[in-house]
């Protein structure tokens, strides 16, 4: 019997998480066009106002948003491993995309946040440590955690989350006026990227099977 055939570079990536925010402001965006279908919207005007209001809303009337990134939170999960995985249950190899470098940096995951502060403690305490055993270590320590710690973290991330949503919609912006002519803009929101890149794409993967085994203990 022929062996399947694993997936093909035409099969598209799944479109990555969304937070809260960007929740937030993509119903925003989507209300705001049914009510005034005829109205041209400044998008980074827009952003901006939905940025003040965010920043007003008690966590009841954020919970709702919380909720809707949570569950596309596993929907990217299952996905990116379906995607990760070809029939023969070996990860593909992610191959990196020209990045422009005047794009804002991607906002930050709470536990990223953690691990900016936690690295050096680890390296500091265990010298000869690789690059896998740090990642290994910052996600054991994280999930010894409990919420009360990891507060302010998440605000963190929430903050990072504004601040690339905003970002992003001012670059979209410079790249539409290069495009129809107007001129170049130059972008205030060009963050390099970290030194460690290695060493954050395992502890990323590491935080992802951190956070399934604490919604298998959640479930059981």
């Amino acid at each position: 019997m022929p062996r399947p055939k694993p997936p093909g570079p035409d099969v598209a990536r799944p479109k990555g998480a969304m937070g809260a925010y960007a929740f937030f402001v993509k119903i925003c965006r989507e209300e705001h066009k049914k009510r005034f279908p005829d109205e041209v919207v400044e998008f980074n005007e827009f952003t901006k106002k939905c940025a003040e209001r965010w920043k007003t809303m008690t966590d009841k009337e954020k919970g709702k948003f919380h909720q809707m990134a949570e569950l596309d939170r596993k929907r990217f999960s299952t996905e990116i491993t379906t995607f990760n995985t070809n029939n023969d249950g070996v990860k593909k190899k992610r191959t990196r995309r020209a990045k422009d470098p005047r794009a804002p940096k991607r906002s930050m995951s709470a536990f990223f946040w953690f691990a900016a502060d936690e690295r050096p403690k680890v390296r500091a305490a265990n010298p000869s440590f690789a690059v896998g055993d740090i990642a290994k270590e910052l996600g054991k320590r994280w999930a010894d955690f409990g919420p009360s710690f990891k507060k302010k973290y998440e605000a963190s991330a929430e903050k990072d989350r504004e601040r690339y949503v905003n970002a992003k919609a001012d670059f979209q912006q410079m790249l539409k006026d290069e495009k129809n002519g107007i001129g170049s803009i130059k972008s205030e929101n060009n963050i390099p990227d970290s030194e460690d890149e290695e060493e954050e794409e395992l502890i990323n993967d590491n935080s992802n099977e951190v956070n399934n085994e604490e919604e298998h203990n959640e479930s059981e």
